[in-house]
């Protein structure tokens, strides 16, 4: 298999996303190392035979410790999956600046950290992957969600400035950017939805949170860890810099 005997560090990979992806990985040989919050991500490392390294990303000191504490295990990091991310909403003039700046930490900060303290063993090897978990709110916005949308959008201009920088060392940076994604969050915002609007879950679905869309379902999570694989992959050599739409159709118009 084309990523054997590859490291990969993927954070947030207690559930959701970063769970398919630390999998899909882990399926095509790679050595996992899952990062999470919780000791969900020791029963994902435990599943997939990987490693587990809790570590809080809205701590900056964690974060670089975190980073450490990978490169002393393995040795090197091939592979940097930037996904750990949680949501809150309120309107701006609400919104807790507690809450904002912690957003801000964990999934654009924390992202730049990271690829700072990895990417140099990477340059030393001549090759790297980074791959920066975005969002469909990392190209458009709705509204009440200032935070998590000023991070998605930062970490897109993060992802380019990389690819420019480090390009010429063998190492790629590229963002994925799903829409809604079939993940625990989003099936809590499910349930809130249908309740506040006394409609079926379906039609949550299709007539509020996916109402500018093409394709009126929920993106599976294994989808988008099949496109991290690919961007890892030597296929994808030449793929650097960009922002990749998984959107169902959303930014078409």
């Amino acid at each position: 298999m084309e990523l054997d005997g590859k490291t990969a560090l993927v954070t947030g990979a207690g559930s959701g996303i970063g769970k398919a992806i630390a999998t899909a990985f882990a399926n095509e040989g790679t050595n996992v190392l899952v990062n999470d919050l919780t000791e969900a991500g020791r029963a994902v490392a435990d599943d997939i035979g990987g490693t587990f390294i809790k570590a809080d990303l809205s701590d900056r000191e964690a974060v670089v410790a975190l980073a450490r504490h990978a490169l002393e295990a393995c040795g090197r990091i091939d592979i940097l999956v930037n996904n750990a991310g949680f949501q809150h909403v309120a309107p701006v003039e609400e919104f807790p600046e507690e809450t904002w700046v912690k957003m801000i930490q964990v999934m654009l900060i924390a992202a730049f950290q990271l690829t700072k303290h990895l990417a140099p063993a990477m340059k030393q090897n001549k090759w790297g992957r980074i791959i920066n978990m975005s969002s469909l709110h990392g190209i458009v916005a709705s509204p009440y969600k200032s935070a998590y949308i000023a991070a998605k959008h930062g970490l897109i201009g993060l992802t380019k400035t990389v690819a420019l920088e480090l390009g010429e060392f063998g190492i790629t940076a590229n963002a994925i950017c799903p829409a809604y994604v079939r993940t625990p969050i989003v099936d809590n915002q499910i349930r809130d939805q249908a309740a506040a609007h006394g409609i079926g879950e379906d039609e949550v679905i299709e007539k509020i949170m996916l109402e500018p869309a093409a394709i009126k379902r929920l993106i599976q999570p294994e989808e988008v860890a099949d496109l991290a694989l690919f961007l890892a992959s030597d296929k994808a050599s030449a793929i650097t810099g960009a922002a990749h739409m998984i959107d169902l159709g959303w930014t078409a118009r």
